[in-house]
């Protein structure tokens, strides 16, 4: 089938909206019509080369929609499903699935480095030549073909944008809250950086039932937004991390149970650990470059038992974590359609990167469905 889909050239270049060939779904897979896709500073990262990417691709990787085809073999979803869809697809079977671990599948992690699906060959063509998946998603298009378990089904009362952010926004930032720093009732949360995913980690703060949440951010329009998401107080940085976590201590009465990192700046890494009472955790979410290199003092690790914890996608099951997310929604504890503040056609995507890099936006969702 054609497509309308915006493809990145090359690494730096811009996205541009044209016509691509959609093959149909392989055995195992799934042909979703896409309604909605957020746009996701990854997708910046990819664009800007911060994270390496096979090109020309298809960005978007927050995608949710209607089923349409089904490969051989698919019995996880039927035709006329509404799904939000999952970047880490895991197999099951590998060392890492067995130990609980799905979101670092070693399955699925090989297969998006090389721009493909599960077996490494792509669904998306132009004049005969490959185009390249991203992320095994794809989203930033009016269809896509997916791994039959990156399809996760849910009711068809929730909005197409709210569903499509928590496929990834959402779900790394609230799940580093309840699944990485396992964040329990009375506990003391600091979350640096305001974004997207930061929002998602007061939200889930706020529904784990945290006594203090501090949001921490250079810019007071996102800090009134954390406010209004569940933040209890809210921190301009200072001038650098060790001022900046001293502040936080003596706000917090010595520091916070959890930190939650989401800038992948190391500056910001830095003064999440500086951040953290005995035995507490610093968690990073944010990706930094692949250069950089995160300095500690050592000696606190050990004396005060202060944790590093990395999380990719909120040490999350998108099978298990996406229904009670939105289960939650439905129910008014997680507000998550507050996170949605732009929304923009496909055509206008350069529109839609232009309201993110401003840093006055919560989140801003493509409307596939719009002219």
């Amino acid at each position: 089938m054609r497509i309308q889909a915006a493809v990145l050239e090359e690494t730096g270049g811009p996205l541009r909206v044209q016509e691509l060939e959609l093959a149909p779904p392989g055995p195992g897979e799934v042909l979703v019509r896409l309604k909605a896709s957020g746009v996701c500073h990854s997708d910046l990262n990819a664009i800007d080369g911060t994270a390496p990417t096979r090109c020309p691709a298809v960005l978007g990787h927050e995608g949710a929609g209607v089923v349409e085809a089904l490969g051989e073999g698919v019995t996880a979803v039927a035709l006329g499903d509404h799904v939000a869809l999952s970047w880490a697809p895991s197999c099951g079977r590998c060392a890492e699935c067995i130990r609980n671990l799905p979101q670092l599948c070693a399955a699925a992690w090989p297969a998006m480095g090389e721009g493909g699906l599960l077996d490494g060959t792509s669904r998306l063509s132009r004049q005969g030549e490959p185009v390249y998946h991203y992320s095994l998603i794809s989203s930033f298009a009016e269809a896509c073909v997916v791994p039959e378990r990156s399809c996760v089904p849910i009711p068809p009362d929730v909005p197409f944008a709210v569903a499509g952010l928590v496929g990834c926004a959402v779900t790394t930032g609230v799940g580093a809250v309840w699944h990485t720093a396992e964040v329990r009732p009375g506990d003391s949360v600091a979350v640096f950086g305001c974004g997207g995913v930061g929002l998602s980690a007061v939200l889930g703060a706020a529904a784990a039932g945290a006594a203090e949440i501090l949001a921490v951010d250079v810019d007071e329009a996102k800090l009134a937004s954390a406010v209004e998401l569940g933040a209890t107080a809210t921190m301009l940085w200072h001038e650098s991390p060790e001022a900046t976590a001293a502040s936080v201590r003596d706000s917090t009465g010595g520091g916070v149970d959890a930190a939650i990192e989401a800038t992948g700046r190391v500056e910001a890494m830095l003064a999440a650990f500086l951040s953290t009472r005995n035995r507490g955790a610093a968690v990073l979410i944010g990706i930094p470059r692949e250069d950089a290199i995160l300095p500690l003092p050592a000696l606190s690790i050990p004396r005060m038992e202060r944790r590093v914890l990395g999380s990719i996608y909120g040490s999350s099951r998108p099978e298990r974590d996406f229904p009670l997310i939105l289960d939650l929604y439905r129910r008014g504890r997680l507000p998550l359609d507050r996170l949605v503040s732009h929304s923009f056609p496909l055509a206008r995507i350069d529109e839609a990167f232009a309201a993110m890099k401003t840093g006055g936006a919560r989140r801003v969702v493509l409307d596939l469905e719009a002219q």
